[in-house]
């Protein structure tokens, strides 16, 4: 039996929603595959070994550590004998390469994208700045910091009338806010600031938003496209997680063949250029004239109930009880594919 640590929470603004991303995982890993100890990160960033019985995922309050007494359960992770980690973190401090690099120096064989993949796809600039050089079509932007604040002016100028302003590193839209005026576009700032030191200023595209579920290592395979149809101005936070009368989702899109394919084309191509493996949810904006942007690559896609990485899959054949079995597959193929790289001369 194969004996996963399921790392969830996080000291992230999307903590809840890694939490509501686990319990679907945690429902979903067969029993008489897997043995579970769940991992959870609070909000102040300690860890907490977790019995399966007892663990957070089961109410919003959670429950106490189970380490040993005086153990934070970060110290006490590596001597679990985990088999593979399934992160479920979104954010900062989980999503960003960080916990990838930990689990990665103890040994433990984890489900996702490397450490720099992790690093490149989290930070929003980096990753344009790496499909653009790929050649693949970004959405124009400016950048941001707190002592270089391009005027309105200026970002219209360059950008067009409606701006979106966002940190660079962060998800969910948490953050993001749309300008149409000087005074919204300040505030955008001055909010977008507080989660990030550098914040991203983008060219709006009217458009559909087209999403597409990669899944694989060397050779990445692309689920059918799903898009977000959302009643709100853009697709928000509580458009995403709170509010289900405020978006839909709509699996497969209803796109012409030869657009859906390039759309699945391209998915792979930005996969591929930022260097990602195991799962990745690969974002477009697509306009009328079915031209394709490049938005985000989220190398932890969410797993809720209203997550589209999960009904895409089970649009293309893979429930989430056989994708996440493969994505644990991935996971043990890759740490036994990097063990054979020599380590001395």
């Amino acid at each position: 039996m194969t004996h996963i640590g399921l790392i969830y929470g996080g000291q992230s603004s999307e903590h809840e929603v890694s939490v509501r991303s686990a319990r679907n995982v945690f429902a979903a890993l067969r029993p008489e595959r897997y043995r579970v100890t769940p991992v959870r990160i609070d909000r102040t960033g300690r860890w907490h070994l977790e019995t399966a019985d007892s663990a957070a995922l089961h109410s919003a309050a959670g429950q106490a550590a189970t380490a040993p007494a005086g153990t934070d359960g970060v110290l006490a992770l590596a001597a679990l004998d985990l088999d593979v980690a399934l992160p479920m973190l979104h954010g900062q401090n989980g999503e960003d390469g960080r916990v990838q690099g930990f689990l990665q120096t103890l040994g433990i064989p984890y489900v996702g994208a490397g450490v720099l993949a992790s690093a490149a796809c989290m930070d929003k600039e980096v990753t344009k700045r790496i499909l653009r050089d790929a050649g693949l079509p970004i959405v124009p932007f400016r950048l941001a910091h707190p002592g270089d604040r391009p005027t309105f002016e200026v970002a219209t100028a360059d950008l067009g009338p409606v701006l979106f302003v966002k940190p660079a590193n962060s998800g969910s839209s948490v953050g993001t806010a749309r300008a149409e005026d000087e005074a919204g576009y300040e505030q955008a700032l001055d909010e977008a600031f507080g989660y990030d030191r550098k914040v991203l200023v983008e060219a709006a595209i009217a458009g559909r938003e087209i999403e597409c579920a990669v899944l694989g290592n060397e050779e990445p395979r692309v689920a059918v496209p799903g898009e977000i149809v959302s009643t709100a101005a853009f697709y928000t936070y509580d458009a995403k997680y709170e509010d289900p009368d405020a978006s839909r989702m709509e699996v497969p899109a209803d796109l012409p063949e030869e657009v859906a394919e390039r759309v699945r084309g391209l998915a792979v191509e930005a996969y591929r250029a930022l260097g990602c493996e195991g799962m990745s949810r690969v974002d477009f904006f697509l306009t009328p004239g079915y031209d394709v942007f490049v938005n985000e690559i989220n190398t932890i896609p969410g797993f809720t109930e209203r997550s589209m990485f999960p009904v895409m899959w089970k649009h293309s054949g893979l429930p989430i009880e056989d994708l996440l079995d493969t994505l644990v597959d991935l996971a043990l193929d890759r740490h036994e594919r990097d063990a054979r790289f020599k380590t001395t001369r």
